[in-house]
């Protein structure tokens, strides 16, 4: 088995440059992600706010760190402060919750919508009507620290690609609807993240600008 630089380095060559690769360190040792950094890693991905907060004390201070899981509104205020970007806002009241939390100490976050686009029931995120319904209200006016970058969403497991390529063409069409509508000439509306180790390729073929890679580069979680 190649070592973690090499593989960082094998998929950062198979990425177009218009995307990212995430490094999802979740339920991995600091020491693993430490040797991320070293190769030249810089952006991760955690979905357990205290797992993230106990990384974070450990590593250098240059790391971007990206919230890629559910997140409950009574645990925004602790990541707020520093995280570079919110990837799984799958709610209004999860979006006001950040805005309130980030207003509170006078710092943007960027956040990112998710859309729920698999088959899956136990995926999260809003359907195409209900995010269309909730920007036509115009919750856009009413955020003033979140900055909403672009669009989240996670394929259905399965080996039928046709299926996902299928489901990450729905999320880049709804992308490029609201980046043409309620999101045109904002130019901070510019992020599909879709992809991961098992769907990467697919992902990208539709226009990912980052691809969240766990598995492939850490290995599966012991």
């Amino acid at each position: 088995m190649t070592g973690i630089g090499e593989r960082i380095s094998y998929y950062k060559r198979q990425l177009p440059e218009t995307a990212r690769l995430v490094a999802v360190s979740k339920f991995h040792p600091v020491e693993m992600l430490s040797e991320a950094y070293d190769a030249g890693q810089r952006v991760f991905g955690e979905s357990r706010v205290q797992e993230l907060i106990a990384k974070r004390e450990m590593l250098p201070d240059d790391i971007e760190w990206h919230f890629i899981g559910s997140l409950q509104t009574n645990k925004v205020k602790q990541i707020v402060p520093f995280v570079s970007m919110i990837h799984a806002i799958d709610s209004e009241r999860l979006l006001l919750a950040v805005e309130k939390a980030a207003s509170a100490i006078g710092r943007e976050v960027r956040c990112l919508l998710q859309i729920h686009i698999a088959r899956e029931e136990t995926k999260h995120g809003f359907s195409f009507v209900e995010c269309r319904g909730m920007l036509d209200r115009g919750i856009i006016k009413e955020l003033k620290f979140v900055r909403i970058c672009g669009l989240m969403g996670m394929a259905t497991f399965t080996d039928d690609r046709e299926e996902i390529a299928r489901e990450f063409g729905n999320l880049q069409n709804f992308y490029m609807e609201l980046k043409e509508g309620v999101f045109s000439g904002n130019n901070d509306f510019c992020e599909l993240s879709m992809g991961m180790t098992e769907d990467y390729v697919e992902a990208v073929k539709y226009g990912s600008t980052m691809v969240r890679i766990g598995s492939g580069i850490f290995g599966e979680r012991i």
